[in-house]
């Protein structure tokens, strides 16, 4: 009898300690005392860097997790996505990318040491925007018509600034030109907010960025906003007409931002950092902080971001085809 509650006692602290190992296993105290580093492959004040900040400061406040954001930009922003690509999948290097990085970047840029369909893990959708169309207040240019006119007068002769070469606003901007059958000068720029400053300024007469980050300055009425890409007007400036509207039926450019990791990220610590991320999506406070900068904040499970990921990423190609887009 007594044998057989020992063997007992056995099994049980056996299963005991196997249901502990599970328990303990990928991702089961992440990210506990550790920071995380979140990568913006952009410089400060761009579109990218506003929406990373705002997730990795309500990370570290509800969670009190420290989520740490990095920028590394540089080369339409594929220099920050290598950093991650190449990290330990351990959790604690990720990275906000958008359309314009994850995805056209591939196909732009020869010889990027890492496939987005085969060395990033996507983790969670964070928001959607339309491209814009802008000026500088002091511009001549009142209309995007006013733009197409004098670009048909005079080939060539107007500019305009984008955050860099392959990026998904430099195509949105090669796209319009065909559109419209004008041809612009290109002006690629290390992220949106030189760009904007050099709008903002005179030393290029169009900005094409996305709707975060000009915002601030057409709300503070220092930029003048002519047209959005999307096939719908945007949340944040409900009175900017889209570029379909204005006569090119059927156009529609915009891009996206999501969170990803390196390859073989866990799908514990994945689906841990999803539902905390898709938690603040759902929150008022942060929908409004998001929607404020002209992004609309889209939560997505797992699943979905990934299905939604890799079908763009097999799209992409085309659209670059057709953009006739090329890295100078």
């Amino acid at each position: 009898m007594m044998k057989q509650i020992l063997q007992c006692a056995a099994v049980a602290l056996t299963v005991g300690a196997a249901s502990g190992a599970m328990a303990q296993g990928p991702g089961a105290d992440y990210p506990g005392s550790k920071p995380v580093r979140m990568v913006v492959p952009f410089p400060p004040g761009g579109g990218t860097d506003i929406l990373a900040r705002i997730i990795a400061q309500k990370l570290s406040e509800q969670n009190h997790w420290t989520v740490v954001a990095d920028n590394r930009a540089g080369a339409g922003g594929t220099i920050g996505i290598s950093e991650v690509a190449k990290a330990q999948p351990s959790g604690y290097d990720i990275v906000m990318g958008q359309k314009d990085n994850v995805v056209l970047g591939y196909y732009l840029y020869k010889g990027l040491p890492w496939n987005p369909g085969k060395d990033l893990t996507p983790i969670a959708h964070v928001a959607y925007s339309p491209v814009i169309i802008a000026t500088s207040e002091n511009s001549k240019f009142k209309t995007l018509n006013d733009v197409i006119a004098a670009a048909k007068a005079d080939p060539g002769k107007i500019t305009y600034g984008s955050p860099g070469n392959g990026t998904s606003i430099h195509i949105a901007g090669v796209l319009f030109e065909k559109a419209a059958g004008v041809k612009l000068t290109h002006v690629p720029y290390k992220g949106s907010n030189p760009a904007l400053l050099d709008t903002l300024s005179g030393n290029v007469d169009l900005l094409v960025s996305s709707v975060p980050s000009a915002i601030g300055q057409i709300k503070a009425g220092k930029l003048r906003p002519l047209a959005v890409t999307s096939a719908k007007r945007s949340t944040s400036l409900p009175d900017v007409p889209t570029v379909a509207e204005l006569g090119m039926k059927g156009f529609d450019v915009s891009t996206w931002y999501g969170l990803f990791g390196p390859k073989n990220l866990p799908a514990p610590i994945v689906s841990k950092l999803n539902t905390e991320v898709n938690k603040l999506l759902g929150q008022k406070e942060v929908q409004d902080s998001i929607l404020a900068q002209g992004a609309e904040p889209q939560a997505m499970s797992v699943s979905d971001f990934d299905k939604f990921f890799h079908k763009d990423f097999q799209d992409a190609k085309a659209i670059v085809e057709a953009s006739g887009a090329t890295i100078q």
